[in-house]
């Protein structure tokens, strides 16, 4: 399954748990929720600008993206915690990803992803980030 799916799933089960009413973000999971947003939106920035990017500036803002995420993570409890870590954990194998060749055939088991799957984790980020924005409101 790829990222964006994964991120869709999550945001359909946050807005089914609103709408049951299992879940009531608080004040403090909406201000967290829409700092990360705005620090995801400032990782990846619009579609039109990436293709320009090396893979390089690509996957390093891509682990920005889960940075900030990991930090948001460590300052909130409770379900919008769970949703930061399974976000997270969708977007896992950019983890993986090596933007440069590996010199002697070392890499720690790192691959080089190709643009498509580039595409995939950044529209996954901009997903997410849509997702907090909606929720800190």
């Amino acid at each position: 399954m790829d990222m964006r799916t994964i991120i869709k799933g999550l945001a359909d089960e946050a807005e089914r748990q609103q709408r049951d009413k299992a879940w009531e973000p608080t004040e403090a999971d909406r201000a967290l929720a829409a700092r990360t947003a705005a620090d995801l939106g400032a990782a990846v920035g619009p579609a039109e600008l990436r293709q320009e990017l090396s893979a390089v500036e690509r996957l390093e803002d891509l682990r920005e993206a889960l940075a900030v995420i990991a930090i948001a993570t460590s300052r909130v409890h409770g379900p919008l915690a769970w949703l930061l870590a399974a976000a997270s954990t969708a977007l896992s194998p950019v983890l993986h990803w090596r933007a440069m060749a590996a010199e002697h055939g070392f890499a720690f088991g790192t691959i080089e992803a190709g643009p498509a799957q580039y595409d995939d984790a950044e529209e996954a980020v901009r997903d997410l980030r849509n997702l907090l924005t909606t929720l800190a409101t």
